[in-house]
């Protein structure tokens, strides 16, 4: 009895120390949002496209065994080649969307951060940030194999912003009222100057645990 006691104390000890920590992260973050334009610009654009980059980067992280393109050629290359698989494009899609309702349902309104939509219409929002990061992904590894690239091989810019493009294609096509008013101008600019820098050090990291080849 006496150790269900201590027990329970501790694990309400430690409930308490990890409220108080998210809670002081939230006061911070808001401090800084309310400090410059630009920071909250920042902010925003990576919450807006932080299902797509979870897609992306949990993709990468699973990876898989069951190549997408069954092993096809394409002329004398490999469709897709064996890096794209159908375990990672499944994993990575799912993390993004689960983690794009989390966001939509638990921290929105906490944050004071942009919607996805409403009810049920960000359902769809969220899969075609999730969905189209994957396609654009698939179509940056087509374009690379096409110009005789092999897996792994570095292609600038293609490599950092391939699933952004997939991924906005997606919302133009079949969200465009919340793509237009979500993404202005300065938000645009933001995500193509912020994602090849978040792409390169999520793959440097990957790289550093074991899970990519490549560092980039």
């Amino acid at each position: 009895m006496v150790l269900w006691r201590r027990s329970t104390k501790k694990a309400i000890g430690d409930s308490s120390s990890s409220n108080y920590i998210f809670h002081c992260i939230i006061i911070v973050y808001k401090k800084f949002q309310r400090m410059n334009p630009i920071i909250e610009t920042v902010w925003v654009a990576i919450w807006l496209m932080l299902p797509a980059y979870i897609t992306n980067a949990s993709a990468a992280f699973f990876g898989g065994k069951t190549p997408i393109d069954r092993g096809i050629f394409f002329g004398k290359t490999r469709l897709l080649g064996d890096g794209k698989t159908y375990e990672g494009f499944l994993k990575g899609l799912s993390c993004g969307f689960g983690f794009g309702i989390f966001q939509q349902m638990f921290l929105s309104e906490y944050l004071k951060m942009p919607s996805f939509g409403l009810f049920p219409s960000f359902f769809v929002t969220l899969f075609c940030l999730s969905a189209g990061a994957m396609l654009g992904d698939l179509l940056g590894s087509f374009i690379k194999r096409r110009l005789g690239l092999k897996r792994g091989a570095s292609l600038p810019l293609v490599d950092q912003l391939d699933f952004v493009g997939g991924a906005w294609l997606l919302l133009f096509l079949f969200t465009r009222g919340w793509f237009v008013r979500a993404f202005s101008v300065e938000i645009i600019i933001v995500v193509i100057i912020i994602s090849p820098v978040l792409h390169l050090l999520t793959n440097y990291i990957g790289f550093k645990i074991g899970k990519k080849g490549v560092p980039w």
